[in-house]
């Protein structure tokens, strides 16, 4: 009984430990501030691309400055439950945010970047996660909820 009470007591340990852990690592905006348009996405399932062309989805054209789009992304981003801005702004047209999970604190990267586009503007996007394989659809899903944010607010 006493070998049960020491597992369960340094299993709840652990899981503390981790929850601290992922909630105070360092975002490094030299490692996770990167340009969407030649980010390589890597091997595992937790990640998305979004460009105007030549991503795991295209990004849609507006009928705004690169510059209006780039403050709409911030806004709606700093909207966003348990998001900051590590990197970039919109004067600069490329931003790079963390996003927390609720629970364990997993930290989610999203590098964006509003581009000209004939008369309007578009994006790309590279979200990803820092740990794990899965990230059970949450970054597709994220940047699938942005976008259609995007297009209530600024147009097709």
């Amino acid at each position: 009984m006493k070998i049960l009470m020491y597992l369960v007591v340094i299993l709840l340990l652990a899981s503390a430990a981790g929850a601290v852990y992922f909630r105070k690592v360092a975002d490094d905006p030299g490692v996770w501030h990167v340009d969407p348009l030649t980010a390589e996405k890597p091997a595992t399932p937790n990640a998305i691309l979004v460009r105007p062309e030549g991503g795991d989805r295209t990004a849609p054209a507006y009928d705004v400055t690169p510059e209006a789009l780039a403050r709409a992304i911030d806004d709606l981003a700093l909207a966003e439950p348990r998001t900051r801005r590590i990197a970039g702004s919109p004067d600069e047209l490329w931003m790079t945010y963390v996003q927390r999970s609720a629970l364990w604190g997993f930290p989610d990267y999203i590098s964006i970047k509003a581009l000209p586009k004939d008369d309007g503007a578009t994006w790309a996007a590279f979200s990803r996660s820092r740990f794990g394989q899965s990230d059970l659809g949450v970054n597709a899903a994220r940047l699938a909820r942005w976008q259609e944010a995007l297009r209530a607010s600024l147009g097709p």
